[in-house]
């Protein structure tokens, strides 16, 4: 404003352009508009000397604006409607306007068209507002002041967090307070926002909180394994804002500081005992929030959400999302992890023996990772010290034996002889843990390899014939040959002649 003083002040002095601009050093077009603009305002230098700078900048600074001719008119009355458009999925200012060419062949350029539109939504829109597709993104925070509860019989305060969620296009908003920042109270507030809404945007963008970002990076972050695994159950993505970037949540950031005056401050002087009447408290002020008006417009946001958002909206899934806790194990020589929680231990494929797995665990089932892959997964039994196993986990040969039933047992037996199955049966009638008596026997089944069917069966008979059932007396008496022993002395004793000195049975009476 000083160089416009001295630039005025030297052409009432009637000092030539060229002398001027050696003077001020000011280029020779934008003084010869400070000039025009000078003689167009009739005023003068005294006059114009008298004028405060923010009069003087308003004079020589700002254009004066032109009435819109009937064309403009037309076009900045369909402006709310190109704007309200721009927010269905697929729509674009190029289409935009073609569809107002079509109707208007006289109607402005498309640049002219771009150029008043921006002009108008700067204009119109608040600085809050921004431009959002809808059911696109739902941005969440906590917010960084905290309400708090009180404890009844101490009475001392405990500082809880303030969970926020708010859909970018309409701006409807969620409150929650929860009791830390952490996943187990973080993932069920993000849940509990969905279900709000009644539907799941495209993406979730939250804040670099340890929660939902492992490792912030400018092009990839690492998104928190069980936040994760929240957004793919909802079929969402999660899109974390760049650090230390917060127009990239400028709608969250905004929101923010509005609950701290239509939430915070109502209910400051109200004591509250539990996390619950606090959250029943912030239900109440948060639909106020929600159904007044915003600020430069005639909706509020849950009709903006009602008429423009909610039918754009995923639909939730059929049940809620089961949080999911973690830990680690190494896998013992049985192939079997313990869950460190319940002490009870779960199989896994054998050949992953001595590896360092990772365990998910829910309260219905358990699953086992290796390298980001599941190598099993079983329903969670919360009995110590006792095992859960899949049959296609083990060895093969371990998977015969865990396979074995009487029935099979029996069958084997059958193709052996009807006498060997009689000696399996007497077997399994023995007051004997099951296991045990599958491996006694599938020992005495299994003794047919080295000796024969043939010998096996008559060593079942000899051993029906005393009643003793195990594997250890058919093994000895395969082993001292007593059933062929027993074949010879009954021959003998078939062709003994008879002779004199032979006593009958008579002599002993």
């Amino acid at each position: 404003m000083l160089n416009i003083r001295h630039i005025l002040r030297l052409h009432t002095q009637n000092q030539t352009m060229s002398e001027i601009i050696v003077q001020t050093g000011i280029h020779r077009i934008p003084l010869k508009k400070i000039i025009n603009d000078f003689k167009e305002s009739k005023l003068s230098f005294s006059e114009i000397n008298e004028l405060s700078d923010a009069d003087l900048q308003d004079l020589f600074k700002k254009p004066v604006e032109k009435e819109h001719s009937e064309k403009l008119q037309t076009l900045y009355n369909l402006f709310p409607y190109i704007d309200k458009e721009l927010k269905r999925k697929g729509v674009t200012k190029q289409l935009l306007w073609e569809e107002y060419k079509n109707k208007n062949p006289n109607g402005i350029s498309k640049r002219a068209f771009y150029k008043h539109f921006s002009k108008w939504k700067s204009r119109k829109i608040p600085v809050m507002r921004q431009d959002h597709k809808a059911g696109d993104k739902l941005y969440i925070d906590f917010a960084g002041e905290k309400l708090a509860i009180t404890d009844k019989e101490t009475g001392k305060e405990k500082s809880v967090e303030v969970f926020v969620a708010v859909l970018g296009a309409s701006q409807l908003t969620y409150v929650e307070a929860v009791m830390t920042q952490k996943k187990e109270d973080f993932i069920p507030a993000c849940e509990n926002a969905l279900h709000y809404i009644q539907g799941v945007p495209a993406a979730i963008v939250p804040d670099n909180l340890r929660s939902a970002v492992t490792k912030s990076d400018r092009y990839e972050p690492t998104i928190n394994e069980t936040f994760a695994d929240f957004a793919e159950h909802y079929n969402t993505t999660i899109l974390p804002a760049r650090a230390y970037r917060p127009k990239d949540k400028a709608v969250v950031e905004n929101t923010i500081k509005i609950i701290y005056t239509r939430i915070y401050a109502k209910l400051r002087d109200t004591i509250f005992f539990s996390i619950e009447e606090l959250n029943k408290a912030i239900v109440i002020t948060l639909e106020e929030h929600n159904n007044q008006p915003i600020s430069g417009t005639d909706q509020t946001r849950r009709q903006q959400y009602e008429n423009n958002e909610k039918a754009f909206l995923l639909a939730l899934p059929a049940i809620r999302y089961e949080f999911k806790k973690q830990s680690y194990a190494t896998v013992d020589r049985k192939g079997h992890v313990a869950l460190s929680a319940d002490k009870h231990f779960y199989s896994v494929p054998y050949h992953f023996i001595g590896k360092r797995v990772k365990i998910m665990f829910t309260n219905y089932n358990v699953e086992v990772f290796y390298n980001y892959e599941r190598i099993a997964i079983h329903k969670r039994l919360q009995s110590p010290y006792k095992y859960s196993t899949d049959i296609e986990h083990l060895p093969p040969t371990h998977r015969f034996v865990a396979e074995l039933e009487p029935e099979k047992l029996l069958s084997i037996a059958d193709e052996i002889h009807n006498d060997v199955k009689i000696y399996i049966t007497k077997i399994l009638e023995l007051k004997h843990h099951p296991e045990y008596l599958y491996k006694v026997c599938m020992g005495v089944l299994n003794l047919s390899k080295k000796y024969g069917t043939e010998r096996l069966t008559k060593a079942c008979q000899r051993s029906l014939v005393f009643g003793v059932y195990n594997y250890r007396i058919i093994k000895k008496i395969l082993e001292s040959g007593l059933e062929i022993y027993e074949d010879e002395q009954e021959d003998t004793e078939k062709q003994m002649p008879l002779h004199d000195n032979i006593r009958g049975s008579d002599y002993y009476k």
